[in-house]
């Protein structure tokens, strides 16, 4: 019987032992010798994949907490329209990444711009060299494109309400086929800012300011609501249709950002990297709860009421601006970080007013403002990077990813239109657009005109 085997079978001992057996059990295994040479590179391949399953459960999760999120937010008559846009924009941010999105993303990168432009990423079916790699093929290529449709999510909600379905859906297809991956390369990718010394652990301007920088540029060239500003200037709320939908949302969201920013570890198969893993989580989660705190704080002391939506926001804001490096903070650092990332959402939230740019959700105050925060920063805690290289990537990100959006946005507008019209607006896209109501029943009220 091998060494590994009998370690296996005392631990399964001590699992149906008595309380007397189970120590017995437990000091045997601890005196068994530890597994080496190819068991445990075995060992370390299960643990890596097991470590990309799961967080990528938990990002593809956040699909379903993006969708709660706009379908709250959004009046009632839109909430289907969101609904759908959410699940169909996954759908496809997965198809474009596997006929053309990856092979830009991550082969032959080497320092470089882009990589290869090739139609369909096929899966070695044995996982590649896996003792070489550490982890299955698959795991990786599953992780790496549930990323891929948060960037597309940022853009659904700032533009919810006006913008034609088909026009989004197209956009959607190339943000996730080429703009986001080309980007991606630059850092992930092996590219031109990883050799730089760019730091981004798990996205803040990659998939967060990416996706702000998209939907800045559609929200420009969209124009607001019908009725959202007055001649004079003035700003008229659009209620949410439904606070308990967005709190779940929020609450989706916060649970599979422990996916994105654990899992960015790459790695679970040693104590360090499990121990890493976990310092990610408790700084994941309270960043975000800096972001809630200091979100209710600042409301209460300007406005004298706390917006809960705003709160929403905050948590979110937390949870982007760590994202970009949720391991090296301590856990004061973190409530730091998330706090001052709601502060920033709450001084451009009414900015975004003043100038007349309705982002329905909030996503740019949240995305590509907090992003932009949670990179800055970086070099704050992690010495290996500076201001000026983080300084350079969010430039680089922000004018590429810009400049492309607009372009796109641009022909769409002028060849098939991204707005519907004012009588369908009033009338709302569930009807107008997918001719299914999310609250048939409801009728014609405030939330609906």
């Amino acid at each position: 019987m091998s060494k590994v085997t009998l370690a296996l079978l005392v631990g399964a001992a001590s699992l149906v032992a008595g309380p007397a057996l189970a120590q017995e059990a437990a000091e045997a295994a601890a005196a068994a010798p530890a597994a080496t040479g190819e068991a445990a590179a075995h060992t370390q391949y299960i643990f890596n994949t097991l470590l990309f399953l799961i967080g990528g459960f938990l990002v593809m999760w956040m699909a379903a907490g993006f969708a709660m999120l706009e379908a709250g937010l959004v009046r009632s008559k839109n909430v289907s329209m969101q609904s759908m846009k959410n699940v169909s924009l996954y759908a496809v941010a997965g198809i474009m990444y596997y006929l053309i999105g990856y092979n830009l993303m991550y082969v032959g990168v080497d320092g470089g711009y882009i990589g290869t432009f090739s139609f369909m990423y096929e899966l070695d079916p044995v996982g590649g060299n896996a003792l070489d790699t550490g982890y299955s093929t698959g795991s990786d290529w599953f992780f790496q494109m549930v990323f891929v449709a948060t960037a597309a999510s940022v853009v659904s909600g700032t533009l919810a309400e006006r913008v034609k379905l088909w026009p989004f859906m197209i956009f959607t297809c190339v943000l996730t086929a080429f703009i986001y991956p080309i980007a991606g390369s630059w850092q992930w990718g092996a590219g031109w800012l990883s050799e730089m010394g760019f730091s981004d652990f798990a996205g803040s301007t990659l998939v967060h300011s990416v996706g702000g920088w998209a939907a800045l540029s559609g929200v420009l060239l969209l124009g607001a609501r019908k009725g959202k500003y007055g001649a004079d200037g003035s700003v008229n709320p659009m209620p949410a249709s439904n606070i308990p939908l967005a709190t779940l949302g929020t609450f989706i969201l916060w649970l599979g950002w422990f996916g994105f920013n654990g899992a960015s570890q790459l790695a679970m198969g040693t104590i360090g990297d499990v121990s890493d893993v976990s310092r990610i989580f408790a700084n994941t989660n309270m960043a975000a709860a800096g972001g809630v705190v200091a979100a209710m704080i600042l409301l209460q002391i300007l406005y004298k009421k706390v917006d809960v939506t705003m709160v929403l926001n905050g948590a979110l804001a937390g949870l982007v601006s760590i994202t970009a490096e949720p391991l090296n903070p301590t856990i004061g650092e973190s409530i730091v970080i998330g706090a001052i990332g709601a502060v920033l959402v709450i001084i451009v939230v009414p900015l975004l007013d003043k100038l007349k740019i309705d982002d329905v959700v909030g996503a740019i105050p949240v995305h590509l403002v907090c992003g932009i925060w949670g990179t800055m920063i970086v070099p704050f805690t992690n010495s290996e990077t500076s201001y000026v290289t983080q300084f350079i990537g969010v430039v680089s990100y922000g004018a590429f990813t810009l400049v492309c959006s607009f372009i796109v946005w641009g022909i769409l507008k002028a060849t098939m239109g991204i707005r519907v019209t004012e009588e369908e607006e009033y009338m709302g896209l569930d009807k107008a657009e997918i001719g299914v109501e999310a609250y048939p029943e409801f009728g014609v009220g405030s939330q609906r005109v």
